[in-house]
C-alpha cells in the first residue's frame, strides 16, 4: 500500500472539527443560532463601550465644577454614550441575540426564512460599529444622540456626517431582521402551531419588526437628509438658508418613539414567557397579551409629537397628541395586569429569571408612570430637558429592555450554552442590579423636579447630594452588570451540563437538546397543544412529530 495515500482518522476527524468549528465556519455561518452568538459577542461589546462613557459622565458629576473634563468633551461623551446605547445595544440587543436564536425553535421551524440575509444583517451590524466606533476614536460627536438641526447640519465641527453613516447602516441590519421574522414567522410554523397557539415572545417580536420596516426607513431617510444638508450645503433643515427645523424634529421623533417599543417589547414578551414559566401557570388573558403588543405597535407611530410640546407647535396638535400619548399606556397597562394575575396563587419559583422578570414589572410601572406626567401639557413644560426625563427615560429602557433582557439570558442560557450558571450567584446579580439601578435614577426624578437640566457640565452646589447618590448608585450597577458576564464565561467550561428543559418549561424550544443541533428538529414537529399548558399533566417530554 502506497503510504502516501493512508489517512490517519484521527488527523481526518482534527480537520472535520477545523471545518465545523473555525473561524472561517464562523463568519460564513447561516446558522441561526451561531449568528446569535456573533450578535451577543459584539452586541455586548457595544453595551460596555456606551457604559463606560455613562461611567465618566457620573464622575464628571461627582462634583459641581467641571473639573474631570472639558466641556466640549463631555458634550461628546453624552452624545457618543446615548447613540451607541440606543442604536448599537437597546435596539438591536433582544432580536439579534434571543429572537434569532429563538424564534425558529420557538415555532418548530428549522432556520429563519433568509439565512444568508441573516448573516447578512450582521455583517452590516458589523461595519456600522466600525463606522461609529472610527468616529469616537477620531474626534466624536457633540451633537446630542438626536443629531439636532440646525446644530448638527450647520455648527458642529465633529464627525456628524461618519456617526450618521454608522446609524444609517445599522438601520439596515434592523429591517433586514425584521423582515427575516415576519417572513418566518408567517410561512414557516410547525403543523398545529396556530396564531392562538403562538408563543407570546413570538407575539411581541412580530410586533417589533412590524415597527422595524415601518419606521427605520424614516430614520434612514431623515439622516440621509442631515449628511446631504451638512455636505452639501441644502436648505432642509437650516432656516438660514430657507429650512425648516422642527421638520427634523417630526421626522427624527416619528421613528424615535416607536423605537421605545422596538427596546421595549421584546423584554415584554420575554416577562410573558417567565412569568408563566415559574408561577406554573397558563398565562391570564392569552389574548389580551398578545393584541397588547400589537396595539403598542400601531399606537407607538401615533403618539411621537409629545417630544415637541414647548418646540412651538399648536396648542390644539399638542392636546391630541397628549391624549394620545395616555391612550398608548392602556396596552402596557394591560399586560402589566395580566402579568400580576398570572402569578396570584401560582405555585412560584424565586429563580434568577423571575427575579428579573420582577425587577422589570416594578421599574417598567415607575418609567410608564411618571411617563404620564410628561404626556401632561403643564408639567412637561415643567421638566423638559431635565433630569426627571433622563430617569424617566432610564427606567424604561434600563429598567425595562435591559432587565428582560438579562432576565432573558438567564431563562435561556442553558439552552444556548448547554451549561447551567450558578443560581446563587444568579440572585445576588439580581438584587444589585435592582439596588443599583434605583440609587443611580432615582435621584434624578427628584433633580429634574427641583429644575437641574440635562446635558449640563457643571450644575449648582446644592443638587450635589443628590448626584453623589446617582454616581454612587452607578458603580453598584456596574457590578451587577459585570457579575452575570463573569459566571456566564465561567458557566462555559464548569458549569453544570443543562438538560433540555432545566426550568420545566412549556414551548418547543425545550424539547430540543441544549443546545439544539443545527436544524434543531429532526423532523417536523406537530404542535397539539396550547400555549403555556402547565395545568396539562401530560405535557410531551419529547417533540412528537408530523408523519
Amino acid at each position: 500500500m502506497n503510504m502516501a495515500t493512508v489517512v490517519n482518522p484521527v488527523t481526518e476527524r482534527e480537520n472535520y472539527l477545523n471545518q465545523e468549528y473555525g473561524v472561517r465556519s464562523w463568519l460564513l455561518t447561516t446558522d441561526h443560532k451561531r449568528i446569535a452568538l456573533l450578535y451577543l459577542a459584539s452586541i455586548t461589546f457595544f453595551f460596555f463601550v456606551g457604559g463606560l462613557f455613562a461611567l465618566l459622565i457620573r464622575l464628571e458629576l461627582l462634583t459641581p465644577a467641571g473639573d474631570l473634563v472639558q466641556a466640549d468633551t463631555y458634550n461628546k461623551l453624552f452624545t457618543m454614550h446615548g447613540q451607541i446605547m440606543v442604536f448599537f445595544f437597546l435596539v438591536p440587543s433582544i432580536p439579534a441575540v434571543l429572537g434569532n436564536f429563538l424564534v425558529p425553535l420557538m415555532i418548530g421551524a428549522r432556520d429563519l426564512a433568509f439565512p444568508r440575509i441573516n448573516l447578512l444583517s450582521w455583517y452590516l451590524y458589523i461595519i456600522a460599529g466600525i463606522l461609529m466606533m472610527h468616529a469616537v476614536l477620531t474626534g466624536g460627536v457633540d451633537t446630542g444622540w438626536t443629531f439636532y438641526t440646525p446644530f448638527s447640519t450647520a455648527f458642529s465641527n465633529t464627525k456628524v456626517i461618519e456617526a450618521g453613516l454608522a446609524i444609517f447602516v445599522v438601520g439596515f441590519s434592523s429591517i433586514l431582521t425584521g423582515l427575516n421574522f415576519v417572513v418566518t414567522i408567517h410561512r414557516m410554523r410547525a403543523p398545529g402551531m396556530t396564531w392562538w397557539r403562538l408563543p407570546l415572545f413570538i407575539w411581541s417580536m412580530y410586533a417589533t419588526s412590524i415597527i422595524f420596516l415601518l419606521g427605520t426607513p424614516v430614520l434612514a431617510i431623515t439622516l440621509t437628509l442631515v449628511i446631504f444638508e451638512r455636505a452639501f450645503h441644502l436648505g432642509i433643515f437650516d432656516p438660514t438658508r430657507g429650512g425648516d427645523p422642527l421638520l427634523f424634529q417630526h421626522l427624527f421623533w416619528f421613528y424615535s418613539h416607536p423605537a421605545v417599543y422596538i427596546m421595549i417589547l421584546p423584554s415584554m414578551g420575554i416577562i410573558s414567557e417567565i412569568v408563566p414559566c415559574f408561577s406554573r401557570k397558563r398565562i391570564f388573558g392569552y389574548s389580551f397579551v398578545a393584541m397588547a403588543s400589537i396595539g403598542i405597535a400601531v399606537l407607538g407611530f401615533l403618539v411621537w409629537a409629545h417630544h415637541m410640546f414647548v418646540a412651538g407647535m399648536s396648542i390644539y396638535a399638542a392636546l391630541i397628541f397628549s391624549f394620545l400619548s395616555y391612550l398608548v399606556a392602556v396596552p402596557s397597562a394591560i399586560k402589566v395586569f395580566n402579568w400580576t394575575a398570572t402569578l396570584y396563587k401560582g405555585s412560584i419559583t424565586f429563580s434568577t429569571p423571575l427575579l428579573y422578570a420582577f425587577g422589570f414589572i416594578g421599574l417598567f410601572t415607575m418609567g410608564g408612570l411618571t411617563g404620564l406626567f410628561l404626556a401632561a401639557l403643564g408639567v412637561d413644560v415643567h421638566v423638559t430637558d431635565t433630569y426627571f426625563v433622563i430617569a424617566h427615560f432610564h427606567y424604561i429602557m434600563v429598567g425595562g429592555a435591559v432587565m428582560g433582557y438579562l432576565g432573558g439570558m438567564h431563562f435561556w442560557w442553558p439552552k444556548i450554552s448547554g451549561r447551567m450558571y450558578p443560581e446563587s450567584l444568579g440572585r445576588l446579580a439580581a438584587l444589585i442590579v435592582f439596588i443599583g439601578f434605583n440609587l443611580t435614577f432615582f435621584p434624578q426624578f427628584i433633580l429634574g423636579y427641583l429644575g437641574m437640566p440635562r446635558r449640563y457640565w457643571q450644575y449648582p452646589p446644592e443638587f450635589q447630594v443628590l448626584n453623589v447618590l446617582s454616581t454612587a448608585g452607578s458603580t453598584i450597577l456596574a457590578v451587577g452588570y459585570l457579575l452575570p458576564m463573569a459566571y456566564f464565561l465561567w458557566s462555559m467550561r464548569y458549569g453544570k451540563h443543562a438538560e433540555p428543559n432545566p426550568w420545566g418549561a412549556a414551548g418547543l424550544e425545550w424539547m430540543t437538546p441544549s443546545p439544539p443541533p443545527t436544524f434543531n428538529f429532526e423532523e417536523t414537529p406537530l404542535v397539539t397543544w396550547e400555549a403555556y399548558d402547565y395545568g396539562n399533566i401530560d405535557l410531551p417530554k419529547e417533540v412528537p412529530v408530523e408523519r
